[in-house]
C-alpha cells in the first residue's frame, strides 16, 4: 500500500474527521417515528398509547395538534416529537404575534425538552384559504420560541405533499409549481437551518397511474432498476426514492440544494381500496423501514428521518375509505404486520 505524504495527512485529517462526524451525526437522523392521530372512538387511552410507543422502541412521534393529555404522558418517556400547529390555527397564529406567543407558552414551554420540530400547517396548498398565513405563522412561532430561548433547539417547518411539484419525470426535472408560495417558505427554512417536512405516498402515486407504474416499484420489491434518469444517469429501483429526489431537485432549483428533507408521513393502507391489502401494507412498511437509512440515488448515504403513517386505524377519519386503514397497530394494541423494527 502506498503511504501518502504525511504532511498532507496532517492537513486533511481534521477536515476528514469533521466530514465523517457530520455524516455520522446526520445518519442518526434516519430514525423511524410513527404518526399518532386520534380520529377514532375505539382507541387506547393517551397513556396506553405512549406506553405502546415505549414498549415497541418507537422513539419519535408526530402529533398533529397540541393534545395536552398526550403531551403530559410523553414527559419523561424518551420520545421526541413533531408537534403540529393545525391548519385551523394558522389564521390566529399568523396574524397575531401574541397568539403565537400564547400557543408557545401553553404547548411548547412545558414540553420543550422533547419537541424536535414544529410543523406549522399540514399539506396547505397555494389555493387554500390558509396559504397566506403559513409563512407569517412560521415566523411568529419562531419569534416566540426565540423569546423563550428555544429557537435554537426546536426547528420550525411546514409539511407539504408531492402535489406541489410538477414535471416529476424523470426526478431531476422536478420543480415547484407555485414559486410565489413556496420560495419564501424555503428561504425561511434555509435561513434558520430547518428541514422541509414531506409527506410521501407511493400508494397514491401508484393508484393514480397504474398503467405506467408497477406495483413492485411502489412496494420496494423490484428486482432491479426500473427508471434511469436521462438527465443524470441515476438509477431508481423504487418509487419512494424517485418521489423524494423529485423534491430534492425542486429544492435545488429554488436555491436550497442543501435543505434536509424529513419524511413526515409515509404509509400504505391495508383495506378500503385498490391494492390496499394487509400483505401489501406489511411489505411496504417493512421495506420502507429497511430502506430509509441508505438515502436516495441523489443523496446516497444521507439517511431520511421517517415517520410511518400511522399508529392506529382511525374509524372516524373523513375522506376515501382507505383513510381509515393506515394503522400499524389495531385499537387493541396488537401489531398488524408482526414485529416491525423501529430502532
Amino acid at each position: 500500500m502506498k503511504i501518502p505524504n504525511r504532511s498532507l495527512m496532517v492537513s486533511i485529517t481534521p477536515l476528514l474527521f469533521m466530514a465523517l462526524l457530520l455524516l455520522a451525526l446526520h445518519s442518526t437522523e434516519a430514525q423511524i417515528g410513527v404518526c399518532y392521530g386520534g380520529s377514532g372512538d375505539n382507541l387506547p387511552s393517551k397513556q396506553d398509547v405512549v406506553n405502546l410507543y415505549k414498549s415497541n422502541g418507537i422513539k419519535a412521534m408526530r402529533l398533529y395538534n397540541p393534545d395536552q393529555p398526550v403531551l403530559q404522558a410523553l414527559q419523561g418517556a424518551g420520545i421526541n416529537i413533531i408537534l403540529g400547529v393545525p391548519n385551523d390555527s394558522l389564521q390566529s397564529v399568523g396574524s397575531d404575534p401574541s397568539s403565537a406567543m400564547q400557543w408557545v407558552n401553553t404547548n411548547v414551554v412545558p414540553y420543550a425538552s422533547f419537541i424536535r420540530y414544529i410543523a406549522v400547517g399540514n399539506e396547505v396548498h397555494p389555493s387554500d384559504a390558509e396559504a397566506s398565513q403559513v409563512l407569517p405563522a412560521m415566523q411568529n412561532i419562531l419569534n416566540a420560541l426565540n423569546s423563550v430561548n428555544a429557537g435554537g433547539k426546536i426547528k420550525v417547518s411546514t409539511a407539504i405533499d408531492s402535489s406541489l411539484i410538477t414535471n416529476t419525470f424523470p426526478p431531476s426535472n422536478g420543480v415547484f409549481s407555485d414559486t410565489s408560495y413556496i420560495t419564501p417558505i424555503i428561504n425561511f427554512l434555509t435561513s434558520n437551518g430547518s428541514p422541509l417536512l414531506l409527506n410521501v405516498y407511493p400508494y397514491f402515486s401508484y393508484i393514480g397511474n397504474e398503467q405506467s407504474i408497477s406495483l413492485n416499484y411502489a412496494l420496494f420489491t423490484s428486482p432491479g432498476t426500473v427508471v434511469t434518469d436521462s438527465n443524470n444517469g441515476l438509477q431508481y429501483q423504487n418509487l419512494f426514492d424517485a418521489l423524494v429526489d423529485t423534491v430534492y431537485a425542486s429544492l435545488a432549483k429554488a436555491g436550497a440544494p442543501n435543505t434536509v428533507i424529513v419524511v413526515s408521513e409515509s404509509g400504505w393502507p391495508s383495506a378500503g381500496g385498490d391494492v390496499a391489502t394487509v400483505d401489501n401494507a406489511g411489505t411496504y412498511y417493512k421495506n420502507l423501514i429497511g430502506h430509509v437509512s441508505k438515502g436516495t440515488p441523489l443523496k446516497p448515504g444521507q439517511g431520511l428521518e421517517t415517520y410511518l403513517f400511522e399508529m392506529f386505524d382511525e374509524d372516524n377519519k373523513q375522506g376515501a375509505p382507505t383513510e381509515q386503514h393506515f394503522g400499524i397497530f389495531t385499537p387493541a394494541q396488537q401489531p398488524k404486520y408482526g414485529q416491525l423494527n423501529f430502532s
